[in-house]
């Protein structure tokens, strides 16, 4: 990122890290004249640490624009360039990218496309870029946003608590009246999100709950549909059963599942996911409803950890 010519400053800051972060950004800053590492401090009482230190970044940057990205972020040749000049085609205050995101493991191939078809019907780019509906999002790995138009909006102190403190952001920002613009380009900005289950287990059951609006009837919802599905299939055996017709019962659940996956691979290549990824369906549907569930416990029962903090549960069953 430090290469890029539109960039006149990185700063990075260091969220009280137990590592080597602090020896390899000071062997970076001697090298690197552009970058510059703060220390995050001590946490506030009512802030989410990642938007204490993008806070902290924001006050010390000099720039008119502001570019919050996150560490494990690849940004190509040329994707500020490329934002600046959406930000102008588009006369947008707020840009941001949805990374490509970068799988290694069986896990992550079968959860992180599931996860972003779904999050594709609960905010599409076209509807969130138009000035006309109410609907606004971000992703925090790669939002770009004008300065004044930043600190109009109450910058990340306006969102301290926030978990999805990006989608909040966005919020603010173009229900303040402003433009934004939400995309996900190929050869821009690629990251790899989450390296292990367990990191991915923690990551998704923060937000996804928050992320797909916070309804409590939606993990309700998911069981029944499950209970209903199971009974249906029972039934069906049942009846099977008795007419010496299993061909029948195979027959139709075959056919039911192969929809389903259809289905899913209509949703992958719709958001340019390998259509490959089509046979972790029924692994991914399974995985998307337990880390559902989990999320939603969570965030209205429970408590909610992330990067070895614990923040408690701050909405209510019920409401979005």
């Amino acid at each position: 990122m430090a290469a890029q010519p539109d960039v006149a400053e990185v700063i990075v800051v260091n969220d009280q890290s137990t590592d080597a972060t602090a020896a390899i950004l000071a062997g970076l800053e001697a090298r690197i004249p552009k970058l510059k590492i703060l220390e995050s401090g001590e946490l506030p009482a009512g802030w989410v640490g990642k938007n204490h230190a993008a806070s902290v970044g924001a006050a010390a940057a000099r720039g008119d624009w502001l570019l919050f990205t996150d560490a494990d972020t690849y940004h190509f040749p040329g994707s500020t360039r490329r934002a600046l000049n959406d930000a102008v085609d588009n006369n947008t205050v707020l840009v941001s990218y949805s990374p490509e995101q970068e799988m290694h493991t069986f896990w992550e191939r079968a959860l992180i496309p599931f996860v972003y078809c779904r999050l594709a019907t609960r905010f599409p780019f076209d509807e969130v870029s138009d000035p006309e509906r109410s609907n606004a999002a971000a992703n925090g790995q790669y939002l770009m946003i004008l300065r004044d138009v930043y600190e109009a909006a109450g910058g990340h102190a306006a969102v301290a608590g926030e978990v999805l403190e990006d989608v909040a952001l966005a919020q603010r920002v173009k229900k303040a009246g402003y433009r934004i613009y939400f995309t996900a380009p190929f050869g821009t900005v690629r990251t790899r999100m989450y390296r292990s289950f367990g990191a991915m287990w923690e990551g998704w059951t923060k937000n996804l709950y928050l992320l797909m609006g916070g309804k409590f009837n939606a993990p309700a919802w998911a069981i029944a549909s499950t209970l209903a599905l199971l009974g249906c299939a029972s039934f069906m055996y049942k009846q099977s059963l008795r007419a010496h017709d299993m061909p029948f019962f195979w027959g139709v659940t075959a056919l039911c599942v192969a929809l389903l996956h259809v289905r899913y691979g209509v949703d992958l290549y719709k958001n340019l996911y390998p259509r490959s990824y089509i046979r972790y369906y029924l692994v991914a549907t399974a995985l998307y409803a337990a880390m559902y569930i989990a999320s939603w416990w969570k965030n209205t029962r429970g408590k909610v950890v992330w990067k070895g903090r614990e923040y408690p549960a701050r909405v209510h069953s019920g409401t979005s």
